[in-house]
């Protein structure tokens, strides 16, 4: 019997065992500087592996509408708290707009039906979770290079940030309100969309509606849910405590490659 296992699963179990560390227990070990500066070298590491594997914009895996998981699993926060989602969720998000600023020459301030009416695509991929679990899903979104180049970068834009609607109460320093960042690699990836919807109906509110991120090479915490805003930055060290990502200002790695 072959006991070869395939990459996407070598390198998502890998990373997998990476989260479960940063969570159960590790936030001791993150604080000791000599450990972390080996788990960045790691990370470091892993990044420059993959890159150079999958150099020339190859793809994450797409499957058949025959594979697709009978349920899309929800996770982490299922509806933002508050008031003013509630209010753009019951007019079906008619008042919604996308901020995209920071780096650009023209800023912009896209509404869904905006968004619906741009270049889309469409593709089924397997979403893998730190969690240990997996799902396939269709996903159909607007290509995030598309929107970075109609705003048009500036020549020290390194990174696009993604600040969410959704906040963690658990938070109790302030920085909980959820935000993932990409340098512009990933960004300009194919498969990077911003999804509005999933297997052919609009996105769920469970699944982070109106719009959520895909970047497909990477694991299910980059994937951030219920997009406000997207900043173009050249870093992100003076946001949140500036590790580039809500789970990654708590241990997680920045970069999430599969």
């Amino acid at each position: 019997m072959s006991t070869r296992i395939p990459r996407r699963r070598f390198l998502a179990g890998a990373a997998a065992g990476a989260g479960a560390l940063a969570l159960g227990g590790c936030d001791r070990l993150v604080q000791n500087a000599d450990v972390e500066r080996i788990l960045r070298l790691a990370e470091r590491l892993t990044m420059g592996a993959q890159r150079a594997l999958l150099s020339g914009g190859a793809l994450a895996r797409e499957y058949s509408e025959a594979e697709l998981s009978p349920v899309f699993r929800s996770n982490g926060t299922s509806r933002p708290a508050g008031e003013a989602y509630a209010a753009l969720a019951e007019t079906g998000f008619a008042d919604w707009r996308l901020s995209i600023d920071g780096l650009v020459q023209r800023p912009l301030s896209l509404s869904l039906a905006d968004l619906k009416q741009l270049p889309s695509r469409t593709q089924i991929t397997r979403h893998d979770c730190v969690e240990g679990w997996s799902a396939i899903g269709k996903w159909t979104g607007v290509p995030l290079g598309l929107l970075l180049q109609t705003a048009g970068l500036a020549a020290n834009a390194r990174y696009a940030v993604f600040h969410c609607a959704d906040e963690y109460e658990r938070s109790a320093d302030g920085s909980g309100r959820y935000y993932e960042s990409i340098d512009l690699v990933d960004a300009f990836h194919p498969q990077t969309i911003l999804a509005y919807a999933l297997n052919g109906q609009d996105l769920p509110v469970a699944n982070g509606a109106p719009l959520r991120l895909r970047v497909e090479r990477q694991l299910g915490y980059k994937q951030a849910k219920y997009l406000m805003r997207i900043e173009v930055v050249e870093s992100f060290a003076h946001i949140s405590r500036g590790r580039g990502g809500f789970w990654e200002d708590r241990g997680y790695e920045w970069y999430a490659g599969i």
